[in-house]
């Protein structure tokens, strides 16, 4: 073999094991994405579970605010739909931004919920409602911790598919940029809750 041939066979090895190196790291991150939804799939689930309970308990002392309740248990089946719909496929386009929507709805109307509760003194009293309580704000936290998980391993994950020269092997290959979990999505949710009577 000449020293060209030579070189030639060695620029094809680095090329090939950076390849399959940077291919490697790729199936790696989309894996890491992968396992932080599960984390907060177990969270929400806990959370859906939690909310029939506290409107039960709500229901006993809020008789004349069936609309609020109602709102809230709509609210829980169409988040609890949306996540079960992305638990089946975490890393598929929309389903996350579904999800988010979502859970943003179950977290408007638990605040509406919450602010209502505020004006019975014997709900607020009531030993069961405030475990309930405390529990959905455990929960909460525990959802925001694993969705920032998520979102830094969905950027690690984009920037590694945007990132030259392996984006190549990723448009190759099909890996293409994840959306983020968002907690809110306009101005309007950044607003705070108002209950008015």
């Amino acid at each position: 073999m000449s020293v060209a041939q030579w070189v030639l066979l060695v620029l094809v090895l680095v090329i090939g094991f950076w390849a399959v190196g940077a291919y490697n790291r790729l199936v790696r991150l989309r894996n890491g994405i992968a396992n932080a939804f599960a984390q907060i799939d177990v969270q929400l689930k806990r959370r859906h579970d939690l909310v029939p309970n506290l409107v039960e308990v709500a229901r006993k002392y809020l008789a004349h605010e069936a609309q609020t309740l109602e709102a809230v248990i709509a609210a829980r089946n169409q988040a609890r739909t949306a996540e079960q719909a992305a638990a089946g496929a975490p890393l598929a386009a929309g389903v996350v931004g579904t999800l988010s929507g979502a859970e943003q709805l179950l977290g408007g109307a638990l605040g509406r919920l919450m602010a209502v509760t505020e004006d019975y003194p014997e709900l607020k009293a009531d030993a069961t409602m405030r475990e309930l309580s405390e529990e959905l704000a455990s929960t909460e936290n525990r959802i925001g911790f694993a969705r920032q998980a998520y979102n830094d391993h969905t950027l690690a994950y984009n920037d590694a598919v945007q990132e030259f020269p392996a984006l190549i092997l990723a448009r190759l290959f099909g890996f293409t940029p994840q959306a983020m979990l968002e907690s809110t999505t306009s101005d309007a949710e950044r607003q705070p809750v108002r209950v008015q009577f």
